[in-house]
């Protein structure tokens, strides 16, 4: 099969289209798990809740998905950063899977019985469904950047030499609270554009003003922890881009500060935790004059930053070994074979496509702001 793409460029490729699986689901499942975290909070009475549940009601199923396509692409795209991650977060995977079976248990049963506490319990329920993920993933991308405590042997088994305390330390604990403070916001910008003028979407905009702050505090926080910790790994010699998917074949050395070297050699990429400072700040603007589009906005802006500056901070690392220096996985040693990764780019060029086209479609179809009054009178509301 002739490939009009060498083998570095099909794993740039799919190094950018994991990012933007990544940051898809961040943006669509993000404001549904953002809405959840806000569900008590934000909603006093059972119709302020209800109206809550059923902002985010008719997306969230496949807004999920993203999730579970971003798995996969990384299962076919980079085998060794699924075994590696997929097995050494065994445990916190779980906790993540747990939470979401809370989802649709919670959205089903929630409103089957009339029964205040019964309600009350669901609504929690669906809160840890919001909360646990968003903590989780974040305290796991911190876990990234620090390096994580695996090693592979001569036959490229992995070893994975961490336990699940070793996970929440203090920068990845930071971490899990820009990701929940960065979809909190984000979830109260969706519910400023779905519910009704009233209490709930007041609320919902105030606690958006307390998670833009917190996101922009925070995060200023963990990229002065990167410039100025013990956080970092750098490239110890060269590496063939062209060359074959061993791991062992690279070796890797800790270098406190090496996550923003790329900035200076690429200054373009500066333009991610720009964004990444500035979303909240346009949050916050759009709140303040009550600017519905641009609080949306300016919380997409944020997801999209924070995410961004990691990869590209990281490039070409993927998951860097904290305990042996020839088993960090690079972009350049951990991808499929050259032709594998062609033939998923041909799928995903056709199909890719198609999906973005119906879930705009979808979007548009059930796009509305949500009212008491509908909560009401609908029986197929939640």
């Amino acid at each position: 099969m002739s490939i009009p793409f060498d083998y570095e460029t099909m794993r740039v490729i799919w190094w950018t289209l994991m990012g933007v699986l990544l940051i898809g689901f961040a943006l669509t499942d993000g404001f549904d798990l953002g809405s959840a975290a806000l569900l008590p909070f934000v909603g006093r009475t059972d119709a302020e809740r209800r109206m809550v549940i059923n902002a985010i009601g008719p997306t969230w199923e496949g807004n999920q998905v993203w999730f579970i396509l971003g798995g996969g692409a990384i299962f076919a795209a980079w085998p060794f950063v699924y075994a590696v991650s997929f097995s050494g977060f065994y445990i916190a995977m779980f906790l993540v899977l747990s939470a979401f079976i809370l989802r649709p248990v919670g959205f089903k049963y929630r409103s089957k019985r009339p029964d205040p506490a019964w309600r009350s319990r669901w609504d929690w329920a669906l809160f840890v469904g919001g909360f646990v993920p968003s903590l989780v993933f974040g305290v796991a991308i911190g876990n990234v950047l620090q390096g994580v405590p695996f090693r592979l042997d001569s036959d490229l088994r992995s070893f994975y030499e961490g336990t699940l305390l070793g996970l929440f330390s203090p920068f990845a604990l930071l971490c899990g609270l820009v990701s929940v403070a960065m979809l909190v916001l984000h979830g109260a910008g969706w519910l400023t554009l779905k519910l009704e003028d009233g209490p709930a979407r007041d609320r919902a905009q105030r606690y958006g003003q307390v998670a833009a702050l917190v996101a922009l505090v925070l995060y200023a926080v963990g990229g002065l922890w990167l410039a100025k910790g013990d956080i970092g790994y750098a490239l110890v010699g060269t590496v063939d881009p062209q060359g074959a998917s061993n791991p062992r074949l690279a070796e890797s050395a800790h270098v406190a500060g090496a996550w923003l070297a790329n900035y200076g050699a690429h200054p373009w990429m500066i333009l991610a935790p720009v964004l990444g400072l500035a979303g909240p700040l346009v949050a916050l603007f759009g709140i303040r004059g009550r600017k519905d589009v641009l609080v949306f906005a300016g919380s997409s802006m944020a997801n999209l930053g924070i995410i961004a500056s990691v990869g590209l901070s990281m490039f070409p690392f993927i998951l860097p070994s904290s305990i042996d220096a020839r088993s960090s996985l690079l972009a350049w040693n951990a991808s499929s074979s050259h032709t594998t990764l062609f033939i998923m780019l041909l799928v995903t060029v056709i199909l890719l496509p198609i999906v973005l086209l119906y879930t705009a479609w979808a979007y548009k179809v059930m796009f509305g702001r949500v009212t008491q009054h509908e909560v009401g009178m609908n029986p197929d509301f939640y």
